[in-house]
């Protein structure tokens, strides 16, 4: 597999195949990354939005508070 990320410099861009790939079914995309970027944005829902936000730590901190949270809710007052 061949990945690059180029800034051209104008609209026309010529691809060299690897011999290895010749005879081979390809698949060429071809996409601005600030477009995915967006895209992520709009089809991802409300929790994709936060993905990467908190470290591991933090998570694990905030998951044992909402535990403890969850099970004052059930306690006999």
């Amino acid at each position: 597999m061949i990945r690059t990320i180029i800034i051209p410099k104008n609209n026309i861009l010529h691809l060299t195949i690897p011999n290895s790939y010749v005879g081979k079914e390809i698949e060429v995309l071809l996409y601005s990354k600030d477009e995915l970027t967006q895209e992520r944005l709009v089809k991802g829902g409300n929790s994709a939005r936060f993905k990467g936000l908190l470290t591991n730590e933090e998570a694990d901190k905030y998951h044992h508070y909402l535990k403890q949270a969850r099970n004052e809710w059930n306690r006999d007052i």
